[in-house]
C-alpha cells in the first residue's frame, strides 16, 4: 500500500487547521485561507503574493496547484467546494515575501511531518511488497499445476478455454520477469520510426482525452496531472541516442517502451494506464503501424488491456 495523501493538524499562535500531507510528491498543501491564517495576513494579500510568484515565473502553476474538496459551514448548511491548494514551494515563497516568522516555523514542522509519513510509508511499502511477492509465487505455482493438467480429457469445452486463458497470463508474467531482468529477446523489428513524440503535442493530446473523459464522468480532476518532470524525461528517453545511434531505433521498441515507461514510472498522478494505452495507439497510428494489410488492428482492445 502506497501512502499518498494523509492529513495532520498544524497548531500555531493564530490557531490550528487541517493540513493535506502528500507523501507521493514530498510536499504539503494549503489553501489561500489557510496561508492567510498561518501568516497573519488577509486573503487578498496572500492572493496578490501568489499572483506575483507565478507572474515572475518563480514557480510553475501546473506543478504547484492542486484542487481539494473541503466542507464549509454556511449558516445551518454544510457546503462542499473544490478549492485551490498550493504546495510547500509556494507556501515558502509567500512566507519570504510577507517576511513571516510563522513561515519558517511552518517549514520546519512540514519537513518533520513529511519525514514521519515517508518513513511510515516506506515500512508499509516493504511489508506490502513481501506480501505481493508471496502471492505472485502462489499464483505462479498454481497456474503451473493447471498447465500440467490442461490436456486431461476430463477438461473439455469452456473449462479448457478458460484454463488456456490462465495459461496465457502465466506466460505474460514470465515475459514481464524476463523484461525486468533484461533477458527478453525479440525477433526482427521494423525499420526506424518516422514520427517522433514531442512534449507539447503529447500534453495537448492528454488534455483532450481528459476533457472527453470528464464529460462522461470517467476521470477525476487529477487525471493527466503531471508528477514532477517525468513525462518530458520519458519522451526524451525513448528517443535518446548514444554515439550517434538511437537506443530504441524501431517502431516496436519505441512503442513498447513508451507504454512500459508510462505505466511503470507513473508520470501522472492519475490515469497512467489509460494515458499509456492512448499514447501507445497514437504512436503506432502516426507511424502507420496500427493496422495489418487486411485492415485488422495488430493489437486489439483486449490485448491492450492485458498489456496495461
Amino acid at each position: 500500500m502506497k501512502i499518498q495523501n494523509q492529513v495532520a493538524i498544524y497548531k500555531s499562535k493564530t490557531g490550528e487547521f487541517v493540513i493535506n500531507i502528500d507523501t507521493k510528491h514530498d510536499t504539503v498543501w494549503l489553501s489561500q485561507k489557510q496561508m492567510a491564517s498561518l501568516f497573519g495576513k488577509t486573503i487578498p494579500t496572500i492572493n496578490e503574493h501568489i499572483k506575483n510568484v507565478y507572474k515572475e515565473k518563480e514557480l510553475n502553476t501546473s506543478r504547484t496547484i492542486r484542487k481539494f474538496r473541503i466542507v464549509e459551514d454556511e449558516g445551518r448548511r454544510q457546503i462542499t467546494r473544490t478549492i485551490d491548494h498550493f504546495n510547500l514551494d509556494v507556501i515558502i515563497s509567500v512566507g519570504y515575501r510577507v517576511k513571516s516568522l510563522q513561515g519558517t516555523q511552518f517549514r520546519i514542522w512540514a519537513t518533520k511531518t513529511l519525514k514521519h509519513y515517508l518513513v511510515k510509508g516506506y515500512v508499509l511499502n516493504q511489508k506490502r511488497l513481501k506480501e505481493q511477492q508471496k502471492s505472485l509465487k502462489v499464483l505462479s505455482d498454481s497456474v503451473a499445476l493447471i498447465k500440467l493438467k490442461i490436456q486431461s480429457p476430463m477438461l473439455a469445452g469452456q473449462e479448457s478455454e478458460l484454463l488456456e486463458i490462465v495459461k496465457t497470463y502465466i506466460d505474460s508474467l514470465r515475459l514481464l520477469k524476463l523484461y525486468d531482468d533484461q533477458r527478453l529477446t525479440v525477433g526482427k523489428l521494423k525499420s526506424k520510426s518516422k514520427f517522433q513524440l514531442d512534449y507539447q503535442t503529447t500534453i495537448q493530446n492528454i488534455n483532450e482525452l481528459k476533457t472527453r473523459l470528464l464529460k462522461q464522468s470517467l476521470a477525476s480532476e487529477n487525471f493527466g496531472m503531471e508528477n514532477s518532470h517525468r513525462l518530458e524525461g520519458l519522451i526524451g528517453a525513448i528517443s535518446q541516442t548514444f554515439d550517434g545511434r538511437e537506443l530504441y531505433p524501431s517502431i516496436e521498441e519505441k512503442t513498447a517502451h513508451l507504454l512500459y515507461f508510462v505505466i511503470k514510472d507513473h508520470p501522472f498522478i492519475d490515469g497512467n494506464k489509460r494515458i499509456g494505452s492512448t499514447l501507445f495507439i497514437y504512436f503506432l497510428s502516426k507511424n502507420n503501424f496500427l493496422f495489418k494489410d487486411s485492415g485488422e488492428a495488430k493489437i486489439n482492445d483486449r490485448a491492450l488491456v492485458a498489456l496495461a
